[in-house]
């Protein structure tokens, strides 16, 4: 039961941080607005596909996963 614990305290802690990332780091890194990132404005629609957010959140994604693994 030691495992589960210490393993849940550690999930805590990380989804405190990234619960704080998300909601206070758009004021430091603007993910979706970053330059590279593709919007268009029609008249009527646009269209918006975050190309560079997507690499970002997959190169840290990545990085986490090896660490964990």
């Amino acid at each position: 039961m030691t495992d589960i614990g210490k393993m849940l305290i550690y999930l805590g802690l990380f989804l405190v941080v990234v619960g704080c990332v998300i909601h206070f780091g758009e004021k430091i890194i603007p993910f979706g607005r970053l330059p590279g990132d593709i919007n268009i404005e029609g008249e009527n629609t646009s269209f918006h596909f975050p190309v560079v957010t997507c690499i970002i959140v997959s190169v840290i994604m990545s990085v986490i996963a090896n660490l964990l693994l």
